[in-house]
């Protein structure tokens, strides 16, 4: 079974965006999550922020794993280039 990316490369800088929707939907829960953290950020203190790490870590994971390696970049690569 050929591996599915769900995050290309930025064709500007470092990082990735979502290509399908499998990585929309890893973006809308991570956003969720996160609103829901930052709602009660005065009620939880310093334990909201450590979780807001955990998630923004996972999902740093996710993209990793199910992505293009990364790298920086400017512009367009090589190999879309004909």
């Amino acid at each position: 079974m050929k591996n599915k990316i769900w995050f290309r490369r930025k064709l500007y800088g470092w990082g990735w965006y979502p290509s399908t929707l499998e990585g929309w939907l890893v973006i809308l829960v991570w956003a969720l999550l996160f609103a829901s953290l930052m709602s009660r950020i005065d009620h939880e203190g310093l334990k909201n922020i450590f979780f807001v790490f955990i998630i923004t870590g996972l999902l740093i994971y996710v993209c990793y794993k199910k992505g293009e390696k990364p790298r920086w970049q400017w512009g367009k690569r090589k190999e879309d280039i004909k």
